[in-house]
C-alpha cells in the first residue's frame, strides 16, 4: 500500500498531539516523607471534598515511617489531609508540586514540618491558630470561678478578635489563595468560626474569597460554592432583619431576666417555652439521640428525674435530630419536656447559648437565671439540691 509523504505527517502529528495531549491529562502531585514514631499505623489520604472526607489511599507505616503519595493534579487548588487517627495535618495541593511532611506520632497535627508549598505552611499557622483558640475557649469554659455572663462574654470576646486577626492577615490580604478558602471553614467544636448564616461582616469575608477564585480559578466548584454561600447567607440575613422588625414590642411589656428563652415544639407539636418553666430548678439540655452512648446518657437523665422532680426539678431537653419521627418513637416514654430544632446542628440556639459540643447542659435556677453550664459542675447531685435550697 502507498502512503504519500503529507499523509505519513499527518499520522505522525495526530500520533504526537495525543501523546501530547495524554501527558497533559496525566499531570500528577505528590505527598511524601515520613511519620516517625508510628510503626503499624495506618496513614490516609484523604481528599476533603464539598460532601466532607474521601479516602483517596493509604499505607501501613513501617519502622522508617516513610510514605508516598500520588495523585491527578486538580485543575483548581484542592484540599487533602494526612490522617492517623485522630491526628490530622491539613493540606492544599495546587498543579504538579511535591509536597513533604515531616512528624513524629502522635504529635503529628502541631508538630509537623511541610515542604515545598508556602500554601501548606500557611495552613499550618491557621490550623495551630485554632488549636491555641480551642484550647482558650475551653479553659475558660471549664473556670468555675466564672459565671454564665462571663463566660459567654469573654469566649465572644475571643472570637471577635481572632476573627479580625484571621480577616486582616489572611483573607483579605490574599483573598486569592487556597489558604483563604480554608479559613473561612475553620471550625471551633461543631460549629464554623466565620458565620455565613447570620453574620453581615463573616458574608463579606465568604464573598470576598468567592469573587477572588472567580479570576484566579474560574468555573471551579469551589468558588460556585462560595457564591451560593454568601448569597444565601444574604437572604437569610434579610430575613431574620424583616423578622426582628416584625416583632419589636413595647418595652414595658418585656419579662426580663438573664436567660434567652427559647420555644420549640414538643411530639404534639404545642410550643414549650423554657420560661414558662419559672419556679423550677431546670437542666437545660441539648442531645441527639442518635449519637453512640445516647441511651446511657438518657437512663442518667432518668435517675436525676427520678429523684428530685417531686422536689421541683424539671428537664427541658432539645433534640437536634434530623428524623422527627426517630425522635418521635425514641421520646414517647420520657416523663420530662422535650422538644425537638428542625434546624439541627445549625439551630440557633447552639450558638446563643455558645455550645460547642453536643450533648450538653446548663442547670437554670427557679428565677429563670442560668447558673452553670456542665463543664462548670464537679457534683452535679450536689448542684442540684442547692438550688432546689436542700
Amino acid at each position: 500500500m502507498k502512503h504519500t509523504l503529507s499523509n505519513i505527517c499527518a499520522v505522525a502529528a495526530c500520533a504526537f498531539m495525543a501523546v501530547a495531549l495524554g501527558s497533559c491529562d496525566n499531570k500528577k502531585f505528590r505527598v511524601d516523607g515520613t511519620i516517625s514514631e508510628a510503626k503499624d499505623s495506618v496513614l490516609y489520604f484523604e481528599n476533603m471534598s464539598l460532601d466532607g472526607p474521601v479516602t483517596v489511599d493509604s499505607v501501613k507505616l513501617g519502622e522508617d515511617g516513610t510514605f508516598s503519595f500520588s495523585e491527578k493534579s486538580p485543575e483548581a487548588p484542592e484540599f487533602y489531609r494526612l490522617r492517623i487517627a485522630g491526628q490530622i495535618i491539613n493540606l492544599s495541593v495546587d498543579s504538579t508540586e511535591t509536597i513533604t511532611v515531616k512528624a513524629a506520632y502522635p504529635t503529628m497535627a502541631t508538630g509537623y514540618e511541610v515542604e515545598g508549598s508556602s500554601e501548606c505552611a500557611t495552613i499550618k499557622e491557621l490550623a495551630l491558630k485554632q488549636i491555641d483558640l480551642l484550647g482558650r475557649v475551653i479553659a475558660v469554659e471549664r473556670n468555675a470561678a466564672l459565671g454564665f455572663d462571663q463566660t459567654r462574654d469573654s469566649v465572644a470576646r475571643m472570637l471577635e478578635a481572632y476573627k479580625q486577626d484571621i480577616k486582616l492577615n489572611y483573607i483579605y490580604k490574599a483573598p486569592m489563595r487556597a489558604s483563604s478558602y480554608f479559613a473561612l471553614f475553620q471550625t471551633l467544636g461543631n460549629r464554623l468560626i466565620f458565620n455565613p448564616r447570620e453574620s453581615e461582616e463573616d458574608i463579606k469575608a465568604f464573598a470576598a474569597v468567592a469573587t477572588s477564585w472567580d479570576t484566579y480559578h474560574p468555573n471551579s466548584l469551589r468558588g460556585k460554592n462560595l457564591h451560593n454561600i454568601a448569597i444565601e447567607g444574604m437572604r437569610n440575613v434579610r430575613i431574620v432583619r424583616n423578622n426582628q422588625a416584625a416583632a419589636m414590642v413595647d418595652a414595658s411589656k418585656i419579662n426580663t431576666t438573664n436567660i434567652i428563652d427559647i420555644s420549640l415544639p414538643d411530639s404534639k407539636g404545642a410550643a414549650r417555652r423554657l420560661t414558662d418553666l419559672k419556679g423550677k430548678v431546670v437542666m437545660l439540655d441539648f442531645h441527639v439521640f442518635g449519637a453512640d452512648g445516647s441511651t446511657k446518657r438518657i437512663m442518667q437523665l432518668r435517675d436525676l428525674y427520678n429523684k428530685y422532680h417531686a422536689q421541683g426539678f424539671e428537664i427541658y431537653q432539645i433534640s437536634l435530630d434530623p428524623d422527627e419521627h426517630f425522635w418521635k418513637t425514641t421520646t414517647a416514654a420520657l416523663p420530662w419536656v422535650s422538644v425537638r430544632d428542625a434546624a439541627g446542628l445549625q439551630s440557633q440556639y447552639l450558638q446563643l447559648y455558645n455550645v460547642q459540643s453536643v450533648p450538653t447542659f446548663f442547670l437554670v435556677g427557679r428565677d429563670n437565671a442560668l447558673y452553670k453550664r456542665d463543664v462548670q459542675i464537679k457534683d452535679l447531685d450536689a448542684e442540684i439540691r442547692a438550688l432546689l435550697g436542700k
